[in-house]
């Protein structure tokens, strides 16, 4: 297969989840037609389960026909949106002030939901200038408080179609809020596909993803927050650009120094359609913007594939900054990506430490899995 056959497969992926009864998200949805609500059980706007409820829907049936025409509506806090079938194009902005916001995917399938938008840093802006790595989100989430369920978040802009583009950063989503949640979402992208971050360098945003999907190749999941990623699966994707290993990276965290938690990967699983040992696990990112930063990551009983490079799963972004100095460290992982053949490249946290590498530690007062 081209290098063009496998970019364009990725894309078909993204819209051909919605099912072939959905058009790009303007036809109705198959239920629709049978006289049930694209809404289910989640009401309509004849039968709002509250005022602050708003539902979308690309076909018609709701208060709005795309989802930042619904979060401009929500203009204070605690708004709820109940989010028809159907692929919505386009980019969408959660400003500070919409705080405890909800998403709701109504199918209760997260493939039935895709948020999609095709920007990456090197893309032309109107006017001007590039769009940059934030720029390029699809989905930009700022506000406190945002949780979503059963949602896709993709970026589908493609190297293939733009091979005089060297900015390939594509984001799909960058939170940026405190006590963010995400439970059964996934993230679609090939490089900085989810961008865990927070407002400013001295705010530790808290962030929950759970039972989440996240693909990409080049440092897919990144960011300064204090994240935790649980019973969560990351996939790491083949390239027929370059010609040996690796590939990329699936974790690139940038903690702040005086962050003491950085991003938990609990009970989870990694695997890849890459060859055996073209992914390392994780490289620290450490920004020109802070260069302060101590990036943390810890994997536990996670499931680690072959994909994973298990001999030398760490990588240094930058030549000052080696991998060894900052805070990476395993615990009780599983898989032939796990397997420990050179202890020096595979920090182990002694029982006593995996004590602190729990959600609670992480999250502090905030108990996100209470309600998912």
């Amino acid at each position: 297969m081209t290098e063009r056959q496998i970019e364009l497969s990725r894309r078909s992926f993204v819209v051909a989840s919605v099912g072939a009864a959905l058009a790009l998200g303007v036809a109705p949805y198959a239920h629709a037609a049978r006289g049930r609500s694209v809404f289910g059980r989640y009401g309509s706007p004849s039968a709002r389960l509250s005022e602050q409820t708003l539902y979308v829907d690309a076909g018609g049936s709701g208060d709005f026909t795309t989802v930042q025409a619904a979060v401009t509506a929500a203009s204070g806090s605690g708004y709820t949106l109940v989010v028809a079938p159907g692929v919505y194009r386009e980019t969408v902005a959660v400003s500070v002030a919409r705080t405890q916001m909800t998403w709701i995917g109504a199918s209760g399938d997260a493939r039935d939901v895709v948020v999609v938008y095709d920007n990456a840093a090197g893309t032309p802006k109107p006017g001007g200038g590039t769009y940059g790595t934030t720029g390029s989100a699809t989905t930009l989430v700022q506000a406190d408080g945002f949780t979503a369920r059963d949602i896709t978040f993709a970026n589908d802009w493609l190297r293939a179609d733009h091979p005089g583009i060297s900015g390939t950063q594509a984001v799909a989503i960058k939170v940026q809020g405190d006590r963010s949640a995400f439970v059964r979402c996934r993230f679609l992208g090939h490089q900085d596909t989810l961008y865990a971050d927070s407002m400013a360098l001295g705010t530790f945003a808290r962030q929950y993803f759970r039972d989440c999907y996240a693909e990409g190749d080049v440092d897919f999941v990144f960011g300064r927050a204090t994240a935790v990623f649980e019973r969560c699966h990351f996939h790491t994707l083949t390239r027929t650009d370059l010609t040996g290993a690796p590939y990329g990276f699936v974790f690139a965290p940038s903690t702040a120094g005086a962050n003491p938690r950085g991003y938990l990967v609990t009970r989870g699983r990694i695997t890849s359609e890459a060859p055996d040992a073209y992914y390392k696990l994780a490289r620290p990112w450490v920004p020109s913007s802070d260069t302060t930063a101590r990036p943390m990551l810890t994997v536990r009983e996670t499931r680690l594939g072959a994909g994973i490079d298990a001999v030398a799963p760490y990588a240094t972004m930058s030549s000052g900054f080696p991998w060894q100095d900052q805070r990476f460290a395993e615990y009780r992982n599983t898989g032939p990506g796990a397997v420990v053949s050179v202890p020096a490249n595979r920090p182990q946290l002694t029982d006593e430490q995996a004590e602190s590498a729990t959600r609670e530690v992480h999250l502090g007062d905030w108990t996100p899995w209470e309600r998912c």
